[in-house]
């Protein structure tokens, strides 16, 4: 059984360190906002000048004047600052940010990412994706394992227009978390109930598989 995306999202925010600078991109990475591990302070970034986010609102906490790059509503945490979108790309730029996670359409086997145009459809640009990807230490890829057709999107090259280049780490999907290796796709864990051969049957790219491999622990 496949995990959700609030099941993606619980994973990746076990990846989470104590005292990291991390951006979450638009779709499923906002949502590891509400699954922060207890006993560690985290530190969200946001491409729109929020430093400090905390876990979505609650109904009747409602602030329209708060919201992330996503233009979804946010809240802040104490401590948190405000500044202009120059400011907080000075800091993706100059490497400041952790860890980003992002969603994506696909992610090849050398760890390209695809995740901002589909041809023939309208698109408002690539945003702040083309910076985070070009200096951020690592990235985390959350995204479905399969596109709505049941096709792979883990893939030997991406067919669509690329993003970046060779800079994904990670990829956490609703069957699998997978180290991007020079050797292809790491298979590390499994989601509760989903087999490998599930796995390797929806998997394009060449998929490393060594010894027993554990369920998450979600």
């Amino acid at each position: 059984m496949a995990i959700d995306k609030y099941g993606i999202a619980k994973r990746i925010a076990q990846e989470l360190k104590d005292g990291m600078y991390v951006n979450l991109g638009i779709g499923i990475p906002t949502l590891v906002a509400n699954f922060i591990p207890n006993g560690i302070s985290i530190m969200l970034q946001s491409e729109n000048g929020m430093l400090g986010m905390g876990p979505y609102p609650v109904e009747g906490k409602i602030d329209a004047d708060l919201i992330n790059a996503g233009k979804e509503t946010v809240t802040i945490l104490a401590g948190g600052a405000f500044f202009d979108s120059a400011e907080s790309f000075g800091m993706i730029r100059a490497g400041k940010v952790d860890l980003t996670v992002l969603g994506a359409m696909e992610v090849s086997e050398t760890g390209d990412i695809a995740n901002w145009k589909i041809p023939g459809k309208m698109v408002k640009g690539m945003g702040g994706a083309m910076d985070l990807v070009a200096s951020a230490r690592n990235i985390i890829v959350a995204m479905m394992h399969t596109n709505p057709k049941g096709e792979s999107k883990l893939l030997p090259v991406c067919q669509l227009p690329l993003t970046g280049v060779k800079c994904v780490k990670k990829v956490v999907t609703d069957l699998a978390v997978l180290d991007i290796t020079s050797n292809g796709f790491k298979l590390l864990e499994r989601a509760p109930g989903v087999s490998v051969e599930e796995i390797r049957s929806k998997t394009a790219g060449k998929l490393i598989i060594e010894g027993d491999i554990p369920e998450m622990k979600i």
